[in-house]
């Protein structure tokens, strides 16, 4: 913070030859020293496997509309994973909202998911944010997907749940109940008859809350979901296990 002025009461008392003496005087040079690089921005980051151990689901906070895509994945010499995360253009419209979202990250060759990981996260907004991935016996990194959909544990309220179709025809949740604690039913959106979707298969990703429901902590036991609804791929009730 800059000094306060002083006061010139003194000034005025001291008469006209003090004032020429003190405007004659040489100002003090200011310093120009090398500016500090502003601090980055800290991201507020969670994590869960998903794909059998071949993805991660890695959640954001921020708008809903606007979710950042994984532009690169990379194993470090100390066994972290860094990800750099793309927020989108600049001039992109996004909700005001203030939500979880996911973005998948594919796992790097040499990378154990029976082990915990770190997670190295940054922006092309400056952002940085860290956390670690507890590992999960029986995941295995790399190989061809079996295309089956899946859910791990983000945090102990959030599931993130992996299923495959058209990149453009989403499942969205309707409904999510606790038949028991260690079940959860969970309903997609109907879609309308006349959808359009694109002929691709594609990983679709999305967040499930629990935390207003009774289900078993995610170090308590396994819990399984149910899903049903939605297209034809699920007209058939599909149970999944939370890996976590």
């Amino acid at each position: 913070m800059a000094a306060a002025p002083r006061s010139l009461t003194l000034l005025a008392l001291l008469g006209a030859g003090a004032l020429l003496f003190a405007g004659c005087a040489t100002a003090t040079p200011t310093s120009e020293g090398v500016s500090e690089s502003p601090a980055a921005t800290e991201i507020e980051i969670e994590a869960g496997w998903l794909d059998g151990g071949r993805q991660i689901a890695l959640v954001t906070w921020g708008s809903s509309g606007c979710i950042p895509t994984a532009s690169d994945a990379t194993l470090q010499a100390d066994g972290s994973v860094a990800v750099t995360l793309d927020n989108g253009p600049d001039d992109q419209v996004c909700t005001a909202d203030y939500a979880p979202r996911v973005t998948l990250v594919g796992v790097p060759e040499g990378v154990d998911p029976t082990q915990m990981v770190g997670l190295v996260v940054t922006d092309n907004a400056g952002g940085r944010g860290e956390t670690d991935l507890g590992g999960v016996p029986g995941l295995a990194a790399g190989g061809a997907t079996d295309y089956a959909p899946s859910a791990g544990w983000v945090d102990a309220e959030l599931i993130a749940l992996l299923t495959w179709g058209s990149s453009t025809c989403a499942p969205r949740v309707e409904s999510v109940e606790a038949s028991d604690p260690s079940h959860l039913d969970v309903t997609f959106v109907t879609p309308p008859a006349d959808q359009a979707c694109t002929m691709d298969m594609a990983p679709r990703a999305l967040l499930v809350s629990v935390g207003d429901l009774d289900v078993l902590d995610p170090s308590a036991g396994a819990l399984t979901l149910t899903l049903t609804g939605g297209d034809a791929q699920f007209a058939t009730p599909v149970e999944v296990a939370v890996v976590g």
